[in-house]
């Protein structure tokens, strides 16, 4: 499957490629991001590492900061 990926410490729209009943933990390790770092919506709803992905799904990946 196919995936529009938006990631905003990249500020670009990637297309990743993965199999089928991929879930977006498959995709962050696909992107070497680790999980703890980011915020992850898929078609404008966050969602968890273990929501599974389907085809042309819209992914976007925000950076979580954190400060003192």
């Amino acid at each position: 499957m196919k995936l529009k990926v938006f990631y905003d410490r990249e500020n670009k729209e990637k297309t990743i490629e993965l199999g089928n009943n991929a879930t977006i933990k498959d995709l962050l390790k696909k992107m070497e991001i680790n999980p703890v770092t980011v915020i992850v919506s898929k078609n404008n709803d966050v969602v968890l590492e273990d929501e599974k992905l389907k085809d042309k799904d819209d992914i976007k990946i925000i950076s979580v900061i954190s400060g003192g």
